[in-house]
């Protein structure tokens, strides 16, 4: 290789370069990143995998209305013996409502809805830090162990992209003792299949991919 050297401040190094054909590599190569995390994102994590036959539906209570009665469907068409409602307290709008946490929400608005009584809980959390979810579903474990019923499996119902997250969560605090599954709703506030449209669609998206890859790798407990 050969260097020049100028007067000691300056040096020449031979280096190599890309040619047009090798940035052309990269951009196509990009392209094809770009499109397959664009056609197959939503799809990895807004995923449905229920247990059948199920003891019990558990709600995320800060799904929209909507939700809640496509989950008041599904547990109508399902045998379960009660629907739990989950849910973290609520920091907007709680002045102007007696209920103060997602769980008791959800749980009246299925009350209103006409769903029985009977059959219903709503299992809140007090804790408000930054693992929302993991509170959640150490709430739901602990409210189960203190209950008289007999649950061996759950699905929980939520919304879209939060539901490979919400599995892998739940399953980490339930299992082995309690098998889980999960449901995924679609979501109210944009085409899920056009998603990248709207930007209620590209935030869901990009937070909750880097929220599972971060959940997953980084761990909960």
């Amino acid at each position: 290789m050969v260097r020049e050297k100028f007067w000691g401040l300056l040096e020449y190094k031979p280096q190599w370069t890309l040619t047009a054909r090798g940035w052309l590599l990269i951009l196509v190569v990009g392209l094809g990143v770009i499109g397959f995390f664009v056609s197959y994102i939503y799809s990895f994590l807004a995923y449905s995998n229920p247990v059948k036959n199920a003891d019990a539906l558990i709600v995320e209570g800060w799904i929209a209305d909507e939700q809640i009665k496509e989950a008041m469907i599904e547990f109508e068409q399902g045998n379960y013996k009660i629907l739990i409602t989950t849910g973290l307290p609520i920091y907007k709008g709680s002045h102007l409502t007696k209920y103060k946490n997602f769980a008791e929400l959800a749980a009246a608005t299925l009350d209103v809805l006409g769903f029985d009584r009977n059959k219903l809980a709503a299992v809140p959390t007090n804790k408000s830090n930054l693992k929302r979810t993991v509170s959640s579903a150490v709430s739901l474990q602990q409210w189960i162990s203190s209950s008289d019923l007999e649950i061996q499996s759950i699905n929980i119902y939520t919304s879209s992209t939060h539901s490979r997250r919400s599995l892998l969560i739940f399953k980490r605090v339930l299992e082995p003792k309690i098998k889980v599954g999960v449901i995924s709703s679609k979501p109210v506030d944009y085409n899920y299949k056009k998603w990248w449209k709207s930007s209620a669609g590209v935030k869901s998206i990009i937070s909750e991919t880097v929220a599972y890859f971060y959940t997953l790798f980084l761990g909960i407990i």
